[in-house]
């Protein structure tokens, strides 16, 4: 299983942005599937974003034209930009890999084998 770590969660009223970052070892991002979850408290764990290693991105609904998720490979990192964003947005945000070079999908959770730790965001109305 690949180490995760996320970073640069934070609290931001409705309508700012925030940028989270995960580092990755090097290389997985050209072989593995890669994306973003989130869960609020008392809810499921739910998929926001995913990127595969040929830069296809699959986005929830309600996120889509508002997040992006995106990679550099040089730096082994994965980044969700959040703008516009809502207190329903609000949730421990966790980065996640398997290793696919075919399927990729935001769903569901348990077809991801390496997770972080989460990363807290919280949006103020």
């Amino acid at each position: 299983q690949a180490q995760l770590v996320e970073s640069g969660g934070g609290s931001v009223t409705a309508g700012g942005s925030l940028t989270l970052s995960c580092a990755v070892p090097g290389g997985i991002l050209s072989d593995h599937c890669m994306a973003w979850f989130r869960q609020a408290p008392g809810q499921e764990r739910e998929g926001v974003a995913s990127l595969d290693a040929d830069g296809t991105t699959i986005y929830r609904d309600s996120v889509k034209g508002r997040f992006t998720i995106s990679k550099d490979n040089a730096k082994n990192a994965l980044y969700l930009q959040m703008n516009s964003l809502r207190p329903e947005d609000t949730g421990l945000y966790y980065c996640a890999a398997v290793i696919s070079t075919l399927l990729c999908p935001i769903a569901p959770p348990e077809f991801f084998r390496s997770w972080g730790q989460g990363t807290q965001v919280t949006v103020s109305s």
